[in-house]
């Protein structure tokens, strides 16, 4: 057989391996996890989450401004529903503001609607311990270091942020959380007024993990044995804004419609006049 390609088509062919080997390459870094000097990191080696961020609840520009918006659980990532579990997950319109939806009363968010609230987070790390202040009605998580998979303090009594404690598993964060009220699962609301709500069984497991140097993955696996048959996942980000602060929120200040009953503001009211 003879060959097609005379000696004239040898450039040819070192030119496309060397575009291969270029393209390879380039779509191998793209699958590898971020460069270690991008991440940064406490002086002990652990990634350092320090700062203002934009939670679950940003579009994530990457820039100084963002577009917030109300996220929710995706219901096809849930996993089964234990039989009896609807009633406890899905709670009809009741006309009772303090079950169909108690923040209009300025009663908590509570963990795992907090988590993508369309508000600013401030991380605070230190080497034994993370502090998380959401600007949302000013709630704070205090959430010591320690040995994987450790037992919880005692409970006294469930609370709405629940017990956290963290851990390091490389550099991926986990924060693992038990002790929650029976409370809102987050800002679901059907047409018919209704709400979405979890167990005081709920066990919430947070991983993040920082993706570049601006970027974390934010994974959240819920796992609420009164409901579901098996724990499951929903996959967010978060993006930390360098220029953001956190400004002052106070629930009862210029409330104009508490419980659902609202009144003008004084700019309406003067409009009218």
């Amino acid at each position: 057989m003879h060959n097609r390609l005379g000696p004239a088509s040898l450039p040819g062919l070192v030119t496309v391996a060397f575009l291969a080997a270029a393209l390879s390459a380039c779509s191998a870094a793209g699958d590898r996890p971020p460069d270690a000097q991008d991440i940064p990191r406490t002086p002990a080696g652990s990634p350092d989450f320090t700062g203002v961020w934009a939670g679950p609840g940003f579009a994530h520009t990457g820039k100084p401004t963002d577009t917030a918006t109300v996220r929710r659980y995706t219901e096809t990532n849930m996993s089964p529903i234990r039989p009896g579990g609807h009633s406890l997950l899905n709670r009809p319109h009741s006309g009772d503001i303090r079950i169909d939806d108690p923040t209009a009363v300025c009663l908590p968010n509570g963990l795992t609607r907090q988590i993508p609230s369309p508000y600013a987070q401030q991380w605070i790390q230190t080497a034994d311990q993370l502090v998380i202040l959401y600007e949302y009605m000013h709630f704070f998580r205090v959430i010591p270091f320690g040995p994987p998979n450790r037992a919880h303090a005692p409970i006294a009594e469930p609370t709405y942020m629940g017990d956290s404690i963290g851990w390091w598993e490389e550099d991926t964060l986990v924060i693992d959380t038990i002790g929650l009220n029976e409370w809102l699962l987050d800002a679901y609301h059907p047409e018919d007024g209704g709400s979405r709500w979890h167990s005081d069984q709920l066990h919430v497991v947070e991983r993040i993990r920082f993706t570049d140097g601006t970027n974390a993955s934010y994974d959240v696996t819920i796992d609420d044995p009164a409901i579901f048959e098996a724990p499951w996942v929903e996959r967010w980000q978060m993006q930390r804004k360098p220029t953001w602060k956190m400004f002052e929120f106070v629930c009862d200040d210029n409330d104009r419609c508490r419980g659902g009953n609202c009144v003008d503001s004084d700019v309406q009211k003067s409009s009218t006049q």
